[in-house]
């Protein structure tokens, strides 16, 4: 069956309104900009408020996502006690980045393309999240501790950041608590010294263990 024709018509070239064009044109295309219109109107800043700046500063987790230069798009999590996003301003959050797996997929995104997103939720009191979408830019522990001593000294189990992601915000806004489940903190046990690759995480999936195997 063939699929409906939508017709777009190009948005005024001297709007005003949050987002991006696409979306702008199917608001149009789906009768929903007026809808579209009091949520920019009503929820969409360029900073951050009093009430995100506290909402940052408590979360213990987040989910960013990046692409390159050609739009290839790659998601990731970061997590740590409350305060690893720190707030340096109303228009700048910063992330720390730890050393890794070595592959820097997110780094080397921001590296071509610096638009970053962040989604924060919170899932176990509020039942609310907080999108941060702004430009990045990397900057070294050493430099960025120098230009702002109030930096967190160290994160989960100690580790000290090899390097910080700025994100200068350009869009701050609510993400309704309609679908976020409630999640409930419970102990967990780390197999820190365990040499089972299935505990320790890093090989949960079994591809290098197929690809001994001679399996895919």
């Amino acid at each position: 069956m063939d699929q409906p024709t939508i017709e777009l018509h190009p948005v005024g070239a001297n709007t005003t309104l949050p987002g991006c064009a696409g979306e702008h044109l199917l608001q149009q295309a789906y009768g929903t900009g007026d809808r579209a219109e009091r949520f920019y109107r009503d929820q969409v800043l360029d900073h951050l408020n009093p009430a995100m700046a506290a909402f940052v500063g408590r979360m213990e987790m987040a989910f960013v996502g990046t692409a390159d230069g050609r739009g290839e798009c790659d998601s990731t999590f970061r997590a740590g006690p409350p305060g690893f996003l720190h707030v340096i301003d109303a228009r700048r959050v910063a992330y720390p980045e730890y050393r890794g797996n070595g592959v820097l997929a997110s780094l080397g995104n921001i590296s071509e393309n610096p638009h970053v997103a962040i989604l924060m939720i919170d899932f176990v009191h509020d039942l609310i999240g907080l999108h941060v979408n702004g430009r990045a830019s990397i900057i070294d522990d050493a430099q960025l501790r120098g230009e702002h001593p109030g930096l967190p000294a160290a994160g989960d189990r100690g580790r000290v950041p090899e390097r910080w992601v700025v994100v200068h915000v350009e869009e701050a806004y609510v993400h309704c608590r309609k679908h976020i489940p409630r999640l409930r903190p419970v102990p967990r046990e780390r197999d820190w010294g365990t040499d089972d690759t299935k505990r320790k995480g890093g090989d949960y999936f079994s591809v290098r263990a197929r690809q001994i195997a001679g399996q895919h």
